[in-house]
């Protein structure tokens, strides 16, 4: 291949204008540079460096002892709980609305075979020790399935837990006797702490295991990692390894993630995606629009329903006006990723207008 011949690694192309979610960007040249020079070896052997360094480097960033490489956020969560989990009866507590409820095949229930306690919080927004208290399941009666784990998500639906109240969950769980294991779904945790919500470690030492994702907003192409102390995650590389995701040539999967950590993460380069969304949801609710849950970060949920309009109708729409958006579940949902280009958001603040404009001009009749 000519060095002048352009790839598919120079350009985002269709994630300039792709607002499904903020893993569909593509991996830069940085990153094909990256796997270009990376180390070669075996993980399941723990002997690439790449990979060695990569690991220590999250531990360090996180607060915790160690981690542990895996190939999707899903299987970085399945691979926590099975760890976390010993011996059942056991349940696991989590917001109704999370990911591991929801959106992993019904995982904890296959894999661990655990009670999902689905609680919906009180405020509407987020989880509080007082929600947890009402549903957590203490007593060890032959009746009951007591709860092991508490799975917190954060961002969930782009919305911020504080950092306050997840210490409080905390330090009461870790009150307890046997203690309740605090397990995070971070993949999307890069957003709450470039809005400012807290550091990574603030939050990272709050739990006993966490699931970060490499691909979501930081624009990797592929991988997870589950942080923990060096027990659980000796433990963890069992669990990886019975879900099939031991990795021979891992510094493939690790040296682009490093380069999305750096280069998008620590870079600064979340925040204006941040600052864009939170535009586009100002720009909706001043045309008469409304929106299903706040934009506290890169994430805009709009109310299509209350937009008089369906949500295929809004994504042919959308395909018509040059941009993707969701089809099918997660209605009216919005993700501003790095790659998106000023043409797309324009033609989709020209979309939030036709719209708006269509159903001012019904109601006038």
């Amino acid at each position: 291949m000519s060095t002048n011949q352009q790839t598919a690694w120079d350009s985002p192309g269709q994630a300039a204008y792709d607002f499904r979610s903020d893993y569909v960007t593509s991996p830069n040249i940085a990153m094909l540079a990256s796997i270009i020079n990376t180390s070669l070896l075996d993980d399941v052997m723990k002997e690439d460096p790449t990979t060695n360094s990569f690991q220590e480097f999250i531990a360090q960033l996180t607060g915790h002892e160690d981690s542990l490489l895996v190939m999707s956020g899903t299987m970085g969560n399945q691979v926590a709980l099975r760890t976390a989990l010993l011996a059942p009866p056991y349940s696991i507590l989590a917001d109704c609305r999370s990911h591991i409820i929801g959106m992993e095949a019904g995982g904890p229930s296959t894999l661990c075979g655990a009670l999902m306690q689905g609680v919906a919080p009180a405020n509407g927004h987020h989880l509080t020790l007082e929600d947890v208290k009402r549903h957590v399941t203490l007593r060890e009666d032959v009746y009951d399935c007591p709860t092991r784990i508490i799975s917190l998500e954060n961002t969930l639906s782009g919305t911020i837990m504080p950092l306050e109240d997840v210490r409080a969950i905390s330090n009461w769980a870790r009150s307890q006797d046997p203690p309740i294991h605090m397990h995070l779904d971070g993949a999307r945790l890069w957003e709450a702490v470039a809005a400012g919500a807290g550091t990574l470690k603030e939050y990272a030492t709050c739990f006993d295991s966490a699931q970060l994702c490499f691909t979501k907003g930081l624009g990797a192409p592929i991988g997870s990692i589950v942080i923990g102390n060096k027990a659980f995650i000796k433990r963890a590389r069992w669990m990886r390894k019975l879900l099939g995701g031991g990795i021979r040539a891992a510094g493939i999967v690790c040296a682009p993630a490093r380069v999305a950590v750096e280069q998008i993460f620590l870079g600064g380069r979340l925040r204006a995606n941040q600052e864009t969304a939170k535009r586009l949801s100002k720009l909706w609710v001043s045309l008469g629009g409304k929106l299903q849950h706040p934009t506290e970060t890169n994430m805009i949920w709009l109310d299509l329903e209350a937009a008089g309009i369906d949500k295929e109708h809004f994504a042919d729409l959308a395909e018509n006006a040059g941009v993707k958006t969701m089809r099918g579940r997660l209605q009216g949902r919005l993700i501003i990723h790095y790659q998106i280009c000023d043409r797309a958001l324009e033609a989709l603040a020209n979309l939030f207008a036709e719209i708006l404009k269509g159903k001012r001009d019904y109601l006038q009749k």
